[in-house]
């Protein structure tokens, strides 16, 4: 008995936690910026390619908010999200959240959007053609 193919579906979004060490801080006992920018990029890159089924590159990086210091022993959630799909490029908002593991106490501490393009072996964009949604706030655009 043959079994019918289903459509690959992909999840509205990507989340992880990572735990903040001393050798990611700076002089002040926070997360170093750059490190912040690292896992921000990690999350786009993993949401955009799940979304995509390609491979992907990072073109662009905005808006950039830092809200509040991440200390060394917290954990950070990142939440990234497809906002929109074009031929061939998907806008990814990233979301980190800050949690002190004894207290439970979570706050938003940065967010920022990444463009992010499908591409082929050598590197040239492709066309994005998995049509499927499955965030409801995702735009598809036709450029």
């Amino acid at each position: 008995m043959r079994q019918a193919t289903l459509p690959i579906e992909y999840p509205p979004e990507t989340r992880f936690v990572e735990m903040v060490f001393p050798e990611q801080a700076n002089h002040y006992g926070t997360l170093f910026g750059g490190n912040a920018l690292s896992l921000m990029g990690k999350a786009a890159f993993v949401a955009a390619t799940r979304r995509a089924r390609a491979s992907v590159v990072m073109a662009t990086s905005d808006k950039i908010a830092f809200h509040e210091p991440i200390r060394v022993g917290e954990i950070v959630e990142l939440v990234a999200r497809v906002e929109r799909v074009g031929r061939c490029s998907m806008t990814v908002s990233v979301e980190m959240i800050r949690e002190d593991l004894l207290t439970g106490l979570r706050r938003s501490a940065v967010r920022g959007t990444f463009e992010m393009v499908a591409v082929d072996q050598r590197g040239r964009p492709v066309p994005i053609t998995s049509k499927a949604k499955s965030n409801p706030t995702e735009k598809e655009f036709v450029s």
